[in-house]
């Protein structure tokens, strides 16, 4: 394990934090800064009774990540009561996705999460109702390009992201999970079927526990960027501990995964969970996702792309094939939401012809 990035090896086992050096810590600090994970050690390092074992250095730099996110947690509950006012014509449950949904739910995946925006998901057929509604209490469109906007209502699984016009708070009003002219469609109405209301939330849920950890996987392993790539691998972890401990969630996630055609990502998900971070799955459900596995040479393709691109994006974590890496895998990731012509012609359009943002000055 000692080969292991100092990031890992703290996410693995976060009592090992007591007794890391001043340079383990300087390194550590850059790495969890550049994975967007600060929050998280901070209050793994509290929840397994180390923070005080810090030095002091550390422990001040993990206290500003941790007020941090604690404000943005303010930011991201009084967002909502305004999307859920916003929304409250439609009639429409609110099934909130992601990060989103990790807060209002209070998952442990939401410990130290920072995200960007509210991911929301609604019936395909409503998607005007919402998006009427939403901009009546002012959200507006950030794509006002042609082409984007054929891109994201025809072929893609969202709307255009909205943005309010004074807070500057994002929507991605999702009608399914991965793209339209994705191989792979998840029907959402079974998604939405099967949500569960939140506790204490009128009219919200979230996904039901198998599959917010199968649209999780779905996320992270049909991905062009993996600036992310370790942070949404840690949410998998978490969610997978926490709802591992329920009854029945290990022997209804591969059938799961069958019926919604997600048993590759399920497969890439616990594979390079279980190898980077360690977490604690059944084997015989590791023996069920095999049936998601690609052949022999593409798997160690995968292994040797992932096995990158799912480290901390610090310069200590690369190497002379990162940056072939991480084009090879935007490359797969486009190709995996479009057919090849339509593929070639998107590229073709963003290279040359969408409009190109002009310098700052």
């Amino acid at each position: 394990m000692n080969d292991l990035p100092v990031l890992l090896r703290a996410l693995r086992e976060p009592a090992a934090m007591a007794a890391f050096d001043e340079r383990d810590w300087d390194l550590l600090l850059r790495q969890a800064s550049a994975a967007k994970l600060g929050a998280t050690l901070g209050l793994l390092a509290e929840e397994h009774g180390v923070l005080a074992a810090l030095p002091a250095r550390a422990r001040r730099r993990l206290g500003w990540e941790r007020t941090v996110w604690e404000r943005h947690l303010d930011a991201v509950r009084f967002e909502l009561r305004q999307v859920q006012r916003a929304l409250a014509a439609t009639g429409l449950p609110l099934i909130l996705l992601k990060g989103t949904a990790y807060a209002a739910a209070d998952l442990p995946a939401a410990a130290g999460r920072l995200f960007s925006d509210i991911d929301i998901l609604v019936p395909k057929e409503r998607l005007a109702d919402v998006e009427s509604a939403l901009m009546l209490h002012g959200w507006a469109g950030t794509h006002h390009d042609e082409y984007d906007q054929r891109y994201y209502r025809e072929w893609m699984h969202e709307l255009p992201p909205l943005q309010h016009m004074r807070r500057s708070s994002v929507i991605d009003v999702h009608h399914a999970i991965l793209p339209e002219t994705a191989a792979v469609r998840p029907d959402p109405a079974r998604l939405r079927a099967a949500a569960r209301p939140i506790p204490g939330m009128d009219g919200v849920s979230t996904l039901a526990p198998c599959d917010m950890v199968l649209h999780s996987a779905a996320h992270l392993f049909s991905e062009g960027e993996y600036h992310h790539g370790l942070r949404d691998l840690f949410d998998l972890h978490r969610l997978l501990c926490h709802f591992g401990a329920q009854a029945g969630f290990w022997s209804a996630l591969p059938a799961r995964a069958q019926e919604l055609q997600l048993a590759r990502p399920l497969f890439y998900a616990l594979r390079y969970c279980t190898r980077l971070l360690g977490t604690p799955v059944p084997a015989a459900v590791l023996a069920q996702a095999r049936a998601g596995s690609p052949g022999t040479a593409l798997l160690a393709l995968m292994d040797a792309l992932f096995g990158r691109a799912l480290l901390p994006p610090h310069p200590s974590c690369a190497d002379a094939f990162d940056g072939a890496t991480r084009a090879a895998l935007y490359i797969r990731g486009n190709w995996l939401r479009m057919p090849p012509l339509m593929l070639s012609r998107h590229l073709f359009h963003k290279a040359f012809l969408s409009p190109k943002a002009e310098p700052a000055n």
